[in-house]
Parts: C-alpha cells; sequence; structure tokens
C-alpha cells in the first residue's frame, strides 16, 4: 500500500471520475487505474464499481476513505515537520468558512499568514456548517470559521468565540414593516421568508429562534448565497433574517431591528490533536491579531472535553 494509491483514491471518491482524478493528481488515466486496482488486489475488494457512465464507491471504499485522508494528513504533517524543524513552515494549509463572515477580516489574515510563511499552499472554501464540523473532524480541513452551537461541535475539537452577531430583518423599501422602530419573530412569521439552505448554520439559529417563540414561518425560499437572498427580499418575495453586519452591506432593502432572536454565535474551531505546524502558524497570527479583529481574548478559548 503506498501513499500515491491512497490520493489516487480519495481524488476518485472527491471527484466521482477516473478521468478528473487522474488530472487532479497530474497522472495519466491509465496509470490511476492501474494503481487503484493493484491496491483492490491487496484489499481483496472493490473500491470502486464502475461502468461507462458513472463511477460508484463501495461500502467497502467508504469505510476505507477516512482511514486514506488520516493518513495523507498524517504524510504531510510529518513534512512539515520536519521543515519546521529546520526554521521554515511549509505544507498545505486547509482553511474553512460560513459565507458571509464578518467575524474576522479573513482576507487580511490569508495576506499576512502568506507574507509571513510563503511556502504554504493556502486553500480556502466555503461550505455548509455541518460540512465544515465534519471536515475539520476528519482532519480535511484544519480549521473552520462556523456559526453553530460550541454544544454540538465534537468533543475533541478547540472552539473559540470570536463574536456574537445581532440578527436584524431585511425587507424590500416601501414594505409595510419597512421603517418599523422593532418588530418581534411573532411579526415577523406572518411574512413569507427567504432563508439558507438547511444545513448551514443561520438557517438552524433562525429555525429555532421561531421555534421557541412557538410560532411556525414559511420558507417559500431558499438561498445558497447571500447575493441571491438579498435579491428575492429586493423583488418582493419575502423578508429574512440576517447578521446586522451583512444588512449593512445590502443597498436595495431596508433592515429592521428583531426582538426575541438571540445573537448569531461566531466561532473558530480546529483541532489541536495532530495540528501541522502550518495549522499552528495560523492559530497564532489568529490570536495575536485579535484585538485589532475584535475578536475575544485567547482566554476565550475552550477545547470541549
Amino acid at each position: 500500500m503506498e501513499l500515491r494509491q491512497l490520493a489516487y483514491v480519495v481524488a476518485v471518491a472527491e471527484t466521482g471520475s477516473f478521468t478528473r482524478a487522474a488530472h487532479r493528481c497530474f497522472v495519466v488515466q491509465s496509470a490511476l487505474s492501474h494503481q487503484i486496482a493493484r491496491l483492490e488486489e491487496e484489499l481483496g475488494t472493490r473500491l470502486f464499481e464502475r461502468n461507462s457512465r458513472r463511477v460508484r464507491i463501495t461500502a467497502a471504499g467508504e469505510a476505507f476513505l477516512g482511514p486514506a485522508r488520516e493518513a495523507l494528513a498524517a504524510a504531510e504533517r510529518a513534512r512539515g515537520e520536519v521543515a519546521a524543524h529546520g526554521g521554515e513552515v511549509r505544507g498545505t494549509l486547509h482553511i474553512g468558512t460560513i459565507a458571509p463572515l464578518s467575524a474576522v477580516d479573513l482576507p487580511d489574515l490569508l495576506a499576512v499568514y502568506r507574507e509571513r510563511h510563503p511556502a504554504v499552499r493556502v486553500t480556502l472554501r466555503t461550505r455548509l456548517v455541518r460540512d465544515l464540523v465534519q471536515q475539520v473532524r476528519d482532519h480535511t480541513c484544519d480549521l473552520a470559521f462556523v456559526d453553530t452551537d460550541p454544544r454540538e461541535v465534537p468533543r475533541h475539537l478547540t472552539v473559540w468565540r470570536l463574536a456574537e452577531e445581532e440578527l436584524v430583518a431585511i425587507v424590500p423599501p416601501g414594505h409595510r414593516l419597512a421603517g418599523a422602530a422593532q418588530i418581534d419573530v411573532v411579526r415577523l412569521a406572518e411574512e413569507d421568508m427567504v432563508d439558507m439552505p438547511p444545513g448551514s448554520g443561520i438557517r438552524r439559529h433562525n429555525d429555532a429562534a421561531f421555534a421557541a417563540a412557538g410560532v411556525a414561518r414559511t420558507v417559500a425560499f431558499e438561498a445558497d448565497a447571500v447575493p441571491l437572498l438579498e435579491h428575492l427580499v429586493a423583488r418582493g418575495l419575502g423578508t429574512a433574517l440576517v447578521s446586522a453586519a451583512t444588512a449593512a452591506h445590502m443597498p436595495q432593502v431596508c433592515a429592521v431591528p428583531v426582538s426575541g432572536v438571540p445573537p448569531r454565535v461566531i466561532q473558530a474551531v480546529w483541532s489541536t490533536a495532530g495540528a501541522s505546524p502550518a495549522a499552528r502558524a495560523f492559530v497564532r497570527l489568529l490570536r495575536e491579531r485579535a484585538p485589532g479583529s475584535g475578536l475575544d481574548e485567547p482566554e476565550a478559548a475552550r477545547t470541549v472535553s
């Protein structure tokens, strides 16, 4: 069993194609297919079912995938530790984030990080919060900025509270609620609403707020991007609940204060165990720049145990 074989399996599983996996791994498809076939022969089972139209991972392949990713991450950490021993931070840093993220200036953090550690390859991905937490847990993401209840984060991960964001309702100009001094969730529930998809942190937060108030609401439209959500509200297709910081950058709609909705908690989540030198360097930078970014002091960090 070789590391390149593990990388090929992960690439096929993630791309759903031998052709795309070969392209991603910079090898010809025949070589990739041959190595996976050799690995399957060694394991005595098929990792993928192939036909002329699709590639499907088997149950054995699913079981193999997690340890394969962990082995690849461990190998990457080992290379990074050797480089760090010589005084240079190298390797790959995978950052995940919800969108939008206003609690930290992420582009600024990444720019400073690149200046300090130019040998590190940084990747950034935007996903639903449930996927980001799982990726940190699986060691396929080094650190994620999320907006979930810290009690829902796996116990072995470190959770650092960054900020609390107040939520406001957004309505189109001329709407009967525009200009109101304040409304409550009961009144807001009378309107059709626009929200992010299930699985996003803010959708779960909003659902919980209406449930706690004992009222049902109708989500008429789901938008997987903030600009689309703003456009839908601006066209009068519904109201929405977003953070006040996000609403401040929405010129097409009006923001209205809402009572009865708890603030949205933003936190960074990472795994201390097995963290690479590149990941440790980013956490140090995050702590260092906390005062200028409006973050809590480092003692606010806690490891769920």
